[in-house]
């Protein structure tokens, strides 16, 4: 990587810190589950965009993470990334085509529904997602973002 690369890579960063700590994920349209078998109740927006962008490969308590993602058509996929990951669905793309193009990493899966989602995270003990807001969640857990 070249130090602008890492330059810009910082920067970047840091203005997606400020737009998540300035716009809480609480009160939004989705909630975010994990497998029921996964100890983790909470995490920080900041954790929570480290594992969707796969900037950390696991959650705090050492479990390896696996987040799965809804269509980009989605408009909770929407709200959520305009939430947590701090960007538009179309800049979280952008991201993702840079990953790929540098040889980094491939983005989460990606799930049609939310009933596509809840099956993954059920099946899988590391997974994370995100859900609308009505969804129902048996067999997963919702876990707080904040």
């Amino acid at each position: 990587m070249t130090i602008m690369q890492r330059i810009l890579n910082t920067v970047t960063m840091s203005v997606f810190a400020l737009v998540v700590a300035a716009a809480p994920a609480a009160a939004q349209d989705f909630k975010v589950i994990v497998n029921s078998g996964n100890a983790t109740s909470e995490l920080s927006s900041d954790v929570a965009l480290k594992l969707f962008l796969k900037q950390s490969a696991k959650f705090p308590n050492g479990t390896a993470a696996q987040p799965v993602d809804l269509a980009k058509s989605s408009a909770v996929r929407a709200a959520f990334s305009k939430a947590v990951l701090g960007r538009a669905v179309g800049a979280v793309e952008s991201y993702w085509q840079q990953q790929i193009f540098s040889g980094k990493d491939v983005p989460p899966a990606v799930k049609s529904s939310d009933d596509e989602v809840i099956a993954f995270v059920k099946a899988n003990p590391g997974a994370i997602g995100y859900v609308s807001g009505g969804a129902a969640t048996a067999g997963v857990k919702v876990i707080d973002v904040k």
